[in-house]
């Protein structure tokens, strides 16, 4: 479990207190990025790269299967868009949806971090025209660098808390 464990003593050196706090603020901009990949791009709209290759490393993998079974386990994150938004995707099925990330916790080390992010993520979808909405809450919990373009995720995993499906009216 990540806890945010950085202390800063009084005496500590300005200029690396500003660092960590500008890293923090660059890490959480990546957890954003990752959602608003995700809600600006609907109905059809299948171009969540365009925000994701700014989140992610090159080489980064995500472990997803807490959500879909071993399919989703240590896959190149670029293979999750396929997995998700593909004809018979995971959210094939879905009509609207939207992702709010809650503040991370980040433990930075050098040039390495460690965050867990709280999500609430929403769904709404359709079957045999009968309405539904989906509500999955959790963690994820991502490995970072700090490479030469930013800080990236180059490893996440999905923890789920709990998710429900109820009918629309």
């Amino acid at each position: 479990m990540t806890h945010s464990t950085t202390n800063h003593p009084a005496g500590e050196a300005l200029e690396r207190r500003l660092q960590y706090v500008s890293d923090r603020i660059e890490i959480q901009d990546l957890m954003v990025r990752y959602a608003l990949g995700q809600d600006l791009h609907q109905s059809g709209d299948n171009e969540v790269l365009e925000q994701w290759d700014t989140v992610f490393a090159a080489e980064a993998t995500v472990d997803y299967s807490a959500a879909g079974g071993s399919a989703l386990k240590d896959i190149p994150y670029r293979r999750l868009v396929d997995v998700m938004r593909g004809a018979d995707g995971s959210m094939s099925g879905l009509l609207k949806w939207q992702h709010f990330q809650g503040c991370s916790t980040v433990d930075i080390e050098g040039d390495t971090a460690l965050a867990r992010t709280q999500h609430l993520h929403t769904h709404q979808g359709s079957t045999d025209s009968r309405g539904w909405n989906l509500i999955q809450t959790g963690f994820f919990v991502d490995r970072l660098e700090r490479r030469p373009e930013g800080w990236r995720i180059v490893r996440r995993t999905l923890e789920i808390i709990w998710m429900d499906t109820f009918p629309t009216a």
